[in-house]
């Protein structure tokens, strides 16, 4: 009998030793990964050492004719960084300028995207005569990068106008510098 309760109790010990071990590793394995993408939205103007544009007009060289924008100017890029949010489709650039300079329109066109950017970027709306108010120059921005610096995103051109669509000749002041700052806002839709 002391030999088969000693069993019993050697089996029982084993039994309750043996719940209280660990599977054994198998064949696979997996753990997770947690992966944080920032929502991101940011514009800049390049190149960035030399983004201040002077543009101006020339006097008629006979009585009665009105002055004459002298040339435009396509030396800025417009460049961005988007990544938006699940709860937004797209986003879009606008435009405007801080103040109205007297009897000028200021006209400005984006070009359609190139260079070494990807992702869905936006396209550019018909040439804005800028005002204070902000007016979508590039609509249907979605996750995207235009790259960096001159010759990527959109070439922007710049030219004047005297008394044109929003301005009056009427208003045109002789004046050396009047000085507008053109703002540029990348926002969600």
């Amino acid at each position: 009998m002391t030999k088969t309760t000693f069993t019993l109790a050697m089996c029982l010990a084993a039994l309750a030793f043996s719940a209280n071990l660990k599977a054994q590793d198998t064949n696979t394995d997996s753990h997770t990964v947690s992966i944080t993408v920032p929502e991101v939205a940011i514009v800049d103007i390049e190149p960035t050492a030399n983004k201040n544009i002077t543009l101006g007009f020339t006097a008629p060289e006979e009585a009665g004719l009105p002055i004459v924008a002298n040339g435009s100017n396509n030396t800025l890029w417009l460049n961005y960084s988007s990544i938006k949010s699940v709860a937004d489709a797209t986003r879009n650039v606008s435009v405007k300028l801080n103040i109205p300079v007297p009897g000028v329109d200021i006209n400005v066109t984006a070009a359609a995207a190139t260079g070494a950017g990807g992702g869905l970027l936006g396209t550019p709306s018909a040439q804005l005569t800028l005002s204070a108010t902000d007016q979508t120059i590039i609509s249907g921005i979605g996750s995207a990068y235009t790259g960096d610096g001159a010759n990527n995103g959109h070439n922007l051109t710049y030219a004047l106008a005297a008394g044109g669509n929003i301005a009056n000749y009427a208003d045109l002041q002789a004046t050396t510098t009047a000085a507008a700052t053109v703002i540029y806002t990348i926002s969600d839709n």
